[in-house]
């Protein structure tokens, strides 16, 4: 299999960076989520790459070895989706598929929303789909959810600058990928959660930690504090917010995000199809919030399922 190859793409005037893999007539584009990079989707690119796919992954813009913002701080969704659309045209594809992760997959549906003509099919990990707007769930939790506590402006930042970047990725994967929800007590910060000596996942390596620490070295977590945690609020004008398009949610039963007050009985009801008619929903019992790092190999089976189901 031929290595990984990077470039650096210029969309609105920055430089976005790209991984790619293969070289077949049909793209498939991955979108990862915090704490995370391109560099996360390093089984699935091989995979998708074997079995005839051309796959790219992409640093978001103010991650890893893409050019921020010129103020980071006003980063919205609004310019992902911008930098997606501008991606796709400056690379000259018509139509991909999307595979995202986590916060990646907020983009990934709002862009399917938006531009339906160039998504032929679309996966997540984690994130089930819902039509945009408030995330209300947040006020049912306390106030040291992490999530709250990020979108408090120089929080964060503070608690970070505590350690360096390697560690805060690494008490990040930890804490993520426990099936409890972090919240932390009123005397504590989130890096608090974690003990120095807790042990990394056994399927993430101290060499995968060295890659993720040295490219949140470079970008720092401005970028990464803003959009997602403090942009929830921004609103898209979508007047019909159905996904039409062939679409799967992959969802680990040990995922901490199904404790979201409401979000468990959402995907298993069948609520969700209300918005996604064709939309399918597969649970792995073992699965963490990082199933395609943890388990790839029936993650990576899933998808080429997917794909070869609906001829994508």
């Amino acid at each position: 299999m031929e290595k990984i190859e990077h470039k650096h793409i210029k969309v609105n005037g920055s430089k976005l960076h790209v991984a790619e893999l293969g070289s077949g007539s049909t793209t498939i584009l991955f979108l990862h989520g915090f704490p995370e990079i391109w560099y996360t989707w390093r089984y699935q690119m091989t995979c998708v790459a074997e079995a005839g796919y051309r796959a790219f992954a992409i640093d978001f813009r103010g991650y890893g070895l893409s050019d921020p913002k010129a103020e980071p701080e006003k980063t919205t969704y609004a310019d992902v989706l911008s930098d997606l659309l501008a991606l796709l045209d400056a690379l000259g594809l018509d139509k991909v598929i999307l595979i995202a992760k986590d916060f990646g997959a907020f983009p990934a549906y709002l862009f399917t929303l938006l531009h339906p003509t160039r998504v032929s099919g679309v996966i997540t990990l984690g994130i089930v789909f819902s039509p945009p707007g408030p995330r209300t769930f947040l006020k049912l939790l306390p106030e040291g959810f992490y999530i709250n506590r990020w979108q408090v402006p120089g929080r964060a930042e503070a608690d970070f600058a505590r350690f360096d970047a390697k560690t805060v990725v690494r008490n990040i994967y930890i804490l993520f990928s426990k099936s409890e929800l972090p919240i932390a007590p009123e005397n504590q910060e989130i890096m608090d959660l974690v003990e120095p000596s807790t042990p990394l996942p056994p399927w993430f390596t101290e060499d995968d930690l060295a890659v993720y620490g040295s490219l949140y070295e470079k970008s720092g977590f401005c970028t990464a504090l803003k959009v997602p945690y403090r942009s929830f609020t921004e609103e898209f004008n979508i007047s019909n917010p159905r996904i039409d398009v062939p679409a799967m949610l992959i969802m680990g039963e040990k995922d901490y995000v199904l404790k979201f007050p409401g979000n468990e009985d959402y995907i298993r009801s069948g609520k969700v199809k209300h918005f996604a008619p064709n939309y399918e929903i597969t649970f792995l019992p073992e699965g963490t919030h990082f199933a395609h790092e943890q388990l790839p190999d029936q993650v990576n089976q899933l998808i080429l399922t997917f794909l070869g189901k609906h001829n994508l």
